[in-house]
């Protein structure tokens, strides 16, 4: 007489099996120790200047005054907003009102700029003109092929162009990135990251007008964590988007996206409208090893190895602000000190555009869109 469970679909023996696996105890192993913290350059840093002074410009000079770098420049078209900044960060800092008045000076090698991306590439283009190496701040450029061109001019002026992707440098993502590396979990399989918090914070701001703020904004840094982790590997993107019933800001806070790849898979999934109980987490698989962290915010993150040889958690030191900022300026003044590209040099970082454009043209369309297909953004996203 055949066991009952087999007419249920589950085999003889399974479920002593999942209670057998269930009972085994995983031993504690050391965490190893990976360059997940921002790196530091060998000489004296270069002379630094920052060309706008929006919100985010704050958490940039916290940092820049942290790690001790020179910001010899705040630019800003309204004075009294660089002065403002000067004030409350580098009071030995001059103040201009002018990019052309930054260029002029032969003692500022670094520009970070941090204008809105409408005003982003033309800036951008003329300080390579200039010869100065520049990080721009995220998202690069709006335009794929404009993207392209100014990672070719920085190329043939013999600078460096990097994009702040402060999420590479928090915490547990560049841990989890450099063990990866490290091949400590075999050959990827998957990647997936969810993230519950409330964005509400962007009404009666600017962002309150970008349509597709959670993708295009907020959802690049994690389009650029997968990018970090499979390259330009993926074959499609399918993505959706929605109102949230309570959510108050015009953009849609609930997204979502699959990416297809060759031999594996990602999803993303972001809830910006949770006012209670918010929650981040990840989860990397690989064939020898898994990598997991969880949260209840993005700044206070349990990172957990698990392979063959056990389950290891790492001490992490930091936060994403401001390791995030100084990690991704450190990163551009350590390549500008050894002569080579940045590893979030603006060519490889349109591979995370691409990614992050085809998830937000495929919310619109309903549809599966191929990563690099999409040029540039909709007009409505601008």
């Amino acid at each position: 007489m055949s066991d009952a469970r087999e007419n249920e679909g589950e085999p003889v023996g399974a479920s002593e099996a999942m209670k057998s696996a269930a009972s085994l105890e995983i031993p504690g192993v050391h965490a190893p120790q990976l360059p997940y913290r921002p790196r530091v350059t060998r000489a004296r840093a270069p002379r630094i200047a920052l060309v706008g002074t929006g919100g985010i410009s704050a958490s940039h000079l916290n940092a820049y005054r942290g790690a001790g770098y020179d910001v010899a420049v705040i630019c800003n078209r309204t004075r009294s907003k660089a002065e403002e900044r000067r004030g409350e960060y580098f009071p030995d800092a001059d103040v201009v009102d002018d990019l052309g008045a930054v260029l002029a000076r032969d003692d500022v090698e670094v520009l970070d700029i941090t204008v809105s991306p409408a005003e982003r590439a033309p800036m951008i283009e003329a300080a390579l003109e200039a010869g100065r190496h520049v990080l721009s701040q995220k998202p690069f450029v709006l335009d794929l092929d404009v993207g392209a061109r100014l990672a070719d001019l920085a190329d043939a002026r013999g600078v460096r162009l990097a994009v702040n992707q402060n999420g590479r440098w928090a915490p547990h993502l560049a841990w989890i990135r450099e063990a990866v590396r490290a091949g400590l979990v075999g050959d990827l399989l998957s990647c997936h990251a969810r993230v519950h918090w409330d964005h509400e914070w962007i009404r009666d701001t600017a962002f309150d007008a970008v349509e597709d703020l959670v993708l295009q904004d907020f959802g690049v840094h994690w389009f650029d964590f997968v990018a970090s982790l499979f390259g330009n590997a993926a074959t499609s993107v399918f993505a959706t988007r929605a109102r949230a019933p309570s959510q108050r800001s015009r953009p849609p806070l609930l997204a979502q996206a699959l990416v297809e790849l060759p031999e594996g898979q990602a999803s993303l999934v972001f809830d910006g409208a949770v006012p209670i109980g918010a929650e981040d987490a990840t989860f990397v698989a690989g064939t020898a090893g898994s990598l997991s962290s969880r949260g209840p915010d993005l700044a206070r993150q349990r990172v957990t190895l698990t392979t063959a040889a056990g389950r290891a958690e790492p001490e992490l030191v930091g936060t994403w602000f401001d390791d995030g900022f100084h990690g991704a300026m450190a990163e551009l003044l350590c390549a500008i000190e050894d002569g080579v590209e940045p590893s979030h040099g603006a060519r490889g970082n349109l591979a995370s555009l691409a990614l992050t454009f085809a998830a937000v043209v495929s919310s619109h369309r309903r549809e599966p869109v191929v990563p690099g297909t999409v040029r540039r953004l909709p007009s409505m996203s601008t």
